[in-house]
């Protein structure tokens, strides 16, 4: 179906490192436009728009800018009084007599051993890996009959003048599969899931036909329209860039970016405006919704999901969920990724309307012109992975490269040694602040450094044109996360590498990268003698890194104590103001969100042990809510059910505690003593008390009672009468004499009879 499309030469981000020829290098950009040939010369309405946008647009555009969002991290650092890593290294560097390593040396000694490549062979074939199919379930979704995944140019899409204006302006000629299937049954108002390769144009699929329907939006009631969701910072700065380019021909559209890590103040008053289109990740916007009070979703017509699958794991799921009770009912849902697993599937079928499942790619995961090798790190060389790394970027892979680590530590211990080696490399992980994040991606993007250390923050939707290779130096979790990570390079018809280090403890991927896609792997031999020199280098410079390091946590030390002060002079200063303001709250109290991230830990160890999941992050957030709704009723019910439920239940905690226990106690009698239960109803009415003092709950008004003339004991009077006779009871007990007399029951209408 898309297996005969042809992507397109794109160079909306190529770096042309000229100053007196830039006016040449447009001109050539624009006669190099090999899909402006193919479209259909004959129509006088596109010649005539064509030239209108070169008139208009005379240089290629680049999506994404990085730079604007925050302030410079020069700025940052002066504010706070710190000093950056890059400083700290370069310190170190002119304390240091010589450097641990000359990289043309290195090179020339190393000629004589080169790195070789070999077929990659399976060392165990006994474990098999399950095929995954795909997840539809047909009859549920819509029928897709007649979708065409094929279009000579964005004029046959019936989009309006500005947009393809702006796509001139991007250099996007002929539009890709997905965008071909895509935009045409977004503009009916039609809900979509969608899924097609990394790098197939899956941000402008769905944001060329919302900005389309916002032109046709009722102007005199400003209201936001459309919010779009993405589970990491980088991305939502990269959709709002990519929305703002295409929308640029559009002056009356305008578009707010709300993430963690920026100003809340300036997000409030942006909000405030009503802007049409809000790009958020899910924990801020929640935050405004709850707090602010600067934002409502009663107008949201178009709720998107870029990268959906990432946000419905566990960590995210429980705010999807959140959001999508707040949105209306009525509206259109667009679900994006280039992997698609059951929990969007439960997604899908709580707040889709017949959706369209479209596939641009579903032959294969990942684009033909990606080369996957891997690098086998045996058990007796684990230690030495760090001088793998520095020999391959020194010799083989020297720029445009993304490395990706498993831990924020080891990205930023890499960073180090990267620059004590004299090699150019920007981190990025979520020990950063923002500012230093986003300056960490216009550096790659920009190719002032040639390495980009991360950790999985930048394995999903982040489109960096030109790069060249991903090596994991921490092999992926599972093939969904390899896929994103190798899906950074290859991008748009372009051709790359993905080097995978595996040790022995992570020799299923390979195995699953095989048999589930098809993939032909090749091995590569790291040069012995390049690997001993480097090992060598590293033990030199582990002094300088430990005193970095050193240097940093005292940098932070005095930071926070900067910060606690600067925080107690608020205080006393503004004690009154501070306190006046409401507190700040959240959909799920403290022990829920604990729980959740305990959850989301143990499916994750237990997904990167055994491969398989035991209970899904859906159903997991279902038994929770369950759990939830069930407590709420209980609190409704009468008094004297309600107790008899939670004792009930308390037995039936303590009856299993015993079975587990040693067999003794199996035919002993398990319960809770009523004066243990009084003493916790004792105190739930003390919760109960101060809660309705405080204004949090309202108290219930009760009917008039017939009898008017009977006083009623208060609550407390008849708690501890209940522990007085129960206290009785257990005296006759141990009293020879009444032995005659019944020991009063728990469930005994006389105890609660009102006097």
């Amino acid at each position: 179906m898309a297996s005969g499309f042809l992507f397109e030469p794109p160079s909306d981000e190529e770096i042309e490192f000229f100053d007196d020829d830039d006016n040449d290098d447009d001109d050539r950009d624009v006669e190099n436009g090999e899909a402006e040939n193919d479209a259909d010369s004959s129509s006088s309405e596109e010649e005539k728009l064509s030239s209108g946008a070169k008139k208009i647009k005379k240089s290629k555009q680049s999506p994404w800018d990085f730079s604007t969002y925050s302030e410079s991290v020069a700025d940052e650092h002066s504010r706070r009084s710190t000093t950056s890593i890059d400083f700290k290294i370069s310190k170190a560097l002119q304390q240091r007599p010589a450097p641990p390593v000359d990289t043309s040396d290195h090179d020339r000694s190393s000629d004589s051993q080169p790195d070789r490549q070999e077929d990659f062979r399976e060392e165990d074939d006994d474990d098999d890996v399950a095929n995954t199919g795909d997840g539809d379930k047909k009859p549920f979704f819509g029928s897709v009959e007649g979708v065409s995944y094929h279009a000579s140019s964005f004029m046959e899409l019936h989009l309006s003048r500005p947009l393809l204006r702006a796509c001139e302006a991007l250099s996007y000629f002929k539009p890709t599969p997905i965008q071909a299937a895509c935009i045409p049954l977004a503009l009916s108002g039609r809900d979509i899931c969608g899924s097609a390769i990394t790098g197939s144009g899956k941000t402008a699929a769905f944001a060329l036909p919302t900005l389309e329907r916002l032109l046709y939006r009722p102007k005199n009631r400003p209201a936001t329209r459309v919010l779009i969701l993405t589970p990491t910072r980088e991305l939502a700065a990269q959709v709002h860039s990519m929305i703002e380019k295409l929308a640029q021909f559009m002056t009356d559209i305008r578009c707010c970016l709300v993430l963690g890590g920026l100003s809340l103040k300036t997000q409030e008053a942006a909000l405030r405006s009503k802007p049409d289109i809000v790009v958020a990740t899910p924990g801020r916007i929640i935050d405004h919704l709850l707090n602010s009070m600067s934002i409502d979703l009663d107008e949201l017509a178009v709720l998107i999901l870029d990268e959906a699958d990432r946000l419905l794991e566990l960590g995210f799921s429980a705010q999807i969920q959140a959001l999508v009770k707040l949105c209306p009912k009525r509206r259109q849902t667009m679900l994006f990724s280039a992997t698609m697993t059951e929990e969007v599937d439960e997604l899908i079928k709580l707040s889709l309307n017949k959706p369209l499942r479209l596939s641009a790619d579903p032959s294969t995961k990942r684009p033909a012109t990606l080369t996957e090798e891997v690098v086998r790190i045996r058990r007796m060389r684990e230690g030495n992975q760090e001088a793998v790394l520095l020999a391959l970027c020194s010799r083989t892979f020297t720029s445009k490269v993304i490395i990706f680590s498993g831990t924020k530590q080891a990205a930023h211990r890499l960073k180090i040694l990267f620059g004590l080696a004299g090699l150019k490399a920007a981190e990025l992980h979520g020990n950063l602040t923002q500012s230093q994040r986003l300056e960490a991606m216009e550096l790659f993007r920009k190719q002032e450094v040639d390495f980009l250390i991360a950790t999985d923050v930048a394995a999903r939707g982040l489109d960096i044109i030109g790069v060249q290779t991903v090596i994991n130096f921490a092999c992926p979790r599972d093939l969904t996360s390899y896929v994103h990570r190798v899906g950074r390079t290859a991008r748009a018809g372009r051709e790359g590498y993905a080097v995978t280090f595996v040790t022995d403890k992570d020799r299923h991927l390979p195995r699953a990268i095989v048999k589930r896609a098809g993939s032909r792997l090749r091995s590569r031999i790291v040069a012995e003698q390049s690997i001993t020199k480097w090992s060598q280098m590293i033990e030199q410079m582990e002094e300088q890194v430990a005193e970095i390091l050193q240097e940093e946590r005292e940098e932070m030390a005095l930071r926070k104590a900067e910060m606690e002060a600067a925080k107690a002079e608020n205080m006393i200063a503004h004690k009154d103001e501070i306190y006046s303001r409401p507190r700040r709250t959240w959909f799920a109290t403290e022990k829920e969100k604990k729980l959740v991230a305990k959850a989301a830990k143990e499916s994750v160890e237990k997904r990167k042990g055994s491969g398989k999941e035991v209970i899904s992050a859906e159903q997991a957030e279902d038994l929770k809510m369950k759990e939830k709704r069930k407590r709420e009723r209980e609190k409704n019910l009468p008094r004297k059910k309600r107790r008899k439920l939670e004792a009930a239940r308390e037995m039936l905690e303590v009856d299993s505690e015993s079975l587990q226990g040693d067999e003794k106690s199996k035919n002993e009698k398990a319960g809770i003593s009523l004066v243990d239960l009084a003493y916790r109803r004792a105190k739930a009415v003390k919760a109960v008390k101060r809660a309705t003092d405080a204004g949090k709950i309202m108290r219930r008004v009760e009917k008039k009672s017939k009898h008017p003339a009977q006083k009623t004991q208060s609550r407390t009077e008849e708690m501890r009468e209940l522990f007085q006779n129960d206290m009785g009871d257990k005296k006759q007990k141990r009293n020879p004499r009444g032995g005659g007399k019944k020991k009063s029951s728990f469930k005994s209408k006389s105890r609660y009879k009102r006097r």
